[in-house]
């Protein structure tokens, strides 16, 4: 029987801890935690993902404010809305939704974000720390997986680990915060000869390649504990990038899709938002 890793149960826990946290802090008339997300364009992936963020931050206390911006907008204006909110003391939180309309550099907005508010950790600042193993920002669906591995009592110390995919998203800053854990990682990607062989040895499989069910079987070991990242639209369905019912009561422990991951997701950016004013209280006062 395989173990299910419920990321919306763990997420629903960490909401529960989060939200007292900011009622002790709305009863002692304290300024609650602030995130605001800028969104360029209507692309209906990105409409549902900040709305869901933003009923997150509802359900804990955490204040949210989403600045939508039309799709025309230059990167100037973008840069613009960031350096107002990089100076505003009531925001904690910066969070500017990918992927933002062709004519505009990610990178170049995404530099622009105050390291110290950047709750999605993809300033090159936060990827230097993480790096370097020093407290700072992480991509919250890397966090998410790490954290919903903890919460399922998995062993990361001295574990073997393979990570198939290598974006800036989740791939790569999850393999360093594996390794920050002492684990032992590989990372897979599209250039990788004989995957399997590698997987088939692993303690712990993330699948986050963004390809339906490409992970059968025969890529996986009973002692396996895999975590699956994907999400893919086949037939109207959400699916990952394993193959649940083949995996499932074979391998150790499976995250399943929808209720995995993405919740992880969501509550991490809650947690980063509730960081971000924490660390900057202890600066500030």
């Amino acid at each position: 029987m395989s173990l299910l890793l419920d990321g919306k149960q763990c997420a629903l826990n960490i909401e529960a801890q989060l939200k007292v946290k900011i009622d002790a802090l709305r009863d002692k008339g304290e300024r609650l935690p602030k995130l605001v997300v800028i969104l360029v364009g209507t692309n209906p992936a990105s409409v549902s993902y900040v709305t869901n963020k933003a009923k997150a931050c509802t359900r804990v206390g955490i204040l949210s404010e989403i600045i939508q911006l039309p799709e025309i907008s230059s990167e100037a204006a973008v840069i613009a809305e960031v350096q107002g909110l990089n100076a505003d003391p009531s925001v904690d939180g910066i969070l500017v939704q990918l992927p933002l309309p062709k004519h505009i550099k990610s990178k170049n907005v995404i530099e622009t974000i105050d390291p110290d508010k950047d709750v999605d950790g993809l300033h090159s600042v936060n990827v230097t720390k993480l790096v370097m193993n020093e407290r700072g920002f992480v991509p919250c669906t890397a966090k998410g997986v790490v954290t919903l591995l903890k919460a399922y009592n998995v062993p990361l110390e001295g574990a073997d680990a393979v990570v198939l995919g290598r974006s800036q998203l989740v791939g790569r800053p999850l393999a360093q915060l594996l390794s920050n854990e002492n684990a032992t990682v590989t990372v897979c990607h599209s250039k990788t000869r004989d995957i399997p062989r590698h997987t088939s040895q692993a303690d712990i499989v993330v699948a986050a390649i963004g390809r339906p069910k490409m992970i059968t079987l025969d890529y996986l070991s009973p002692k396996a504990v895999v975590v699956d990242v994907g999400i893919n639209k086949v037939d109207d369905k959400l699916v990952g990038d394993v193959d649940f019912e083949a995996a499932w009561n074979v391998v150790k422990a499976i995250s399943p899709v929808p209720k995995g991951v993405g919740p992880m997701t969501i509550v991490t950016l809650l947690e980063n938002t509730m960081d971000a004013y924490t660390w900057k209280k202890e600066h500030h006062g």
